[in-house]
């Protein structure tokens, strides 16, 4: 008799402890459906990826993943607008459980943050003032130089701006419709940004013009979420590659930026 209550004591102590791996084996994946709502951060300064349309709801290319992410997910979605420098901490807070934002995965970021493999690929480039006289990237040397706080084109101007000893010239903005507004009004001569924003920004100022390419490498952008977050990570990572393998991907690109959709595999890795 009394081995029987110790059989059944054993049972019970490892249902619990079942039980309680199982609690803790929960995931954001869980979180998100059992709450019925996805919080996106997404930057709505950065067009045509993310922006404000003319009845002032968060509309492009991003905003439109965070949509198609909720619906697989059968959950209703929440754009949370951030800045660049918000980006990481939202989800380190966990105000946001993805971040659709351009967000380059470097590895100082990757000690904060998780990421997916790239969902978007973009590159460095310049928007002058039609009287700048900027038409190469030499041509930036000595002149005022703008970008967005917390962004890796300003990492990588002040790399080079150290070398030219021209530090004192640049102007760090908390957005890049200020670096826009700047370049505009001529308080700056140039302001970094992506090749996509290029073409709209272009039309939307009189006084702004395309500048030169960036000298540094292709900017490959991933998802970002919780970093010890695994399964939601292999979720996400599902997710970008469904959006390819299903033509969304080249849809919303060829609707937003336009043309073909840059190819996400990145020459000798594996994905």
């Amino acid at each position: 008799m009394l081995r029987a209550h110790k059989l059944v004591a054993a049972a019970a102590v490892a249902v619990g402890i079942a039980a309680c791996a199982t609690g803790a084996q929960a995931d954001k994946v869980d979180d998100v459906i059992g709450e019925g709502v996805l919080r996106c951060g997404v930057v709505l300064d950065f067009p045509p990826i993310g922006f404000r349309d003319a009845n002032n709801e968060p509309a492009g290319f991003d905003v439109e993943y965070c949509k198609d992410l909720a619906k697989a997910l059968e959950v209703d979605f929440e754009i949370l607008p951030v800045t660049w420098a918000e980006r990481l901490p939202v989800i380190v807070t966990n105000r946001a459980d993805v971040v659709f934002g351009g967000t380059s995965d470097s590895l100082a970021r990757a000690k904060t943050v998780g990421f997916t493999i790239p969902y978007a690929i973009y590159y460095a480039q310049a928007v002058v003032g039609k009287d700048s006289g900027i038409k190469t990237f030499e041509d930036m040397k000595g002149k005022r130089i703008a970008a967005a706080i917390g962004t890796v084109p300003e990492q990588e101007f002040l790399k080079i701006a150290k070398e030219w000893g021209t530090e004192n010239l640049y102007q760090g903005y908390q957005s890049e419709n200020e670096v826009f507004l700047a370049v505009a009004q001529g308080k700056a001569d140039a302001g970094i940004t992506t090749n996509t924003a290029v073409k709209p920004i272009a039309a939307q100022y009189d006084t702004i013009i395309a500048g030169p390419r960036m000298p540094w490498t292709t900017d490959y952008t991933s998802v970002v979420g919780p970093r010890k977050d695994i399964a939601w990570l292999n979720y996400l990572n599902l997710f970008v590659t469904h959006q390819v393998r299903s033509g969304r991907y080249q849809e919303l690109w060829g609707q937003f930026v336009g043309g073909e959709a840059p190819e996400l595999r990145i020459p000798g890795v594996f994905y």
